[in-house]
């Protein structure tokens, strides 16, 4: 199959994750009597659910540029560190739902019916499971990947730093739709109300942005290797090469 499609067909099944979860969250909020504009703001602001529609979004990009350009031999660099910007986040998701969440108790509400629990599960498997290993798979992979200069690190730990501030300044303002508490994180461990406090946040946030720096560096670290692989094979294969 066609490389396009298959990113075409990544970006449904993501899309997919997201539109599930978005009904788990609107019966959920119309079961416990809360207010949907509440609920639904807060769904949007949750790191996963952005970087899904990101992702998204790049590979409905990266797709139409390969369609509208089939005699280009490598992606513009743009769309290059597009996909690295959102493969990093994804990636990262991934590892530590799998390495530190799955197995924990199950978050299902109370009064989820069969068909809502069926989808919240699949939203959880399709966002934390299924792309995250897309990723890789397109780094590792999907043809025409541009190798990356290594000051795109600063991009791919840009927009954790852009979500991170957004949503420390956001917490403060904004109610638990719950009634719980007067704000609210999408994240225990970004909530400074806790025992640690700041601190626990800010170390908490210093682990992350160490685990961005680290996928960040292998994908960059793979794209380059793979693009000094892809230009030792044309050379080899160039009219008048010597053969080694």
């Amino acid at each position: 199959m066609h490389w396009i499609w298959i990113r075409i067909a990544a970006a449904l099944t993501a899309l997919s994750g997201v539109v599930a979860g978005f009904i788990v969250n609107v019966d959920r909020a119309a079961r416990e009597g809360q207010q949907l504009g509440d609920v639904l703001a807060n769904y949007f602001s949750l790191f996963t659910i952005v970087s899904s529609l990101l992702s998204v979004a790049i590979l409905v990009t990266a797709a139409s540029w390969s369609e509208r350009h089939p005699g280009s031999a490598r992606e513009p660099l743009a769309i290059a560190l597009g996909m690295a910007a959102v493969a990093a986040p994804v990636i990262l998701l991934g590892l530590v739902y799998n390495l530190l969440l799955r197995g924990m108790p199950s978050t299902v509400a109370l009064g989820d019916s069969a068909g809502i629990h069926l989808l919240d599960t699949y939203a959880v498997d399709v966002l934390h499971v299924v792309m995250p290993i897309y990723f890789v798979l397109d780094l590792l992979l999907a043809p025409r990947r541009r190798g990356l200069p290594w000051w795109s690190l600063g991009v791919i730990v840009g927009y954790p730093l852009v979500w991170i501030t957004y949503t420390m300044v956001r917490g403060e303002i904004v109610a638990n739709p719950d009634g719980s508490t007067p704000w609210w994180y999408p994240y225990p461990f970004l909530d400074p109300h806790g025992a640690g406090g700041y601190g626990s946040v800010f170390a908490y946030i210093g682990a992350i942005f160490a685990g961005f720096l680290a996928i960040g560096a292998m994908i960059v670290a793979t794209g380059r290797y793979r693009e000094r692989r892809a230009a030792r094979r044309s050379a080899v294969h160039a009219p008048g090469a010597l053969p080694v």
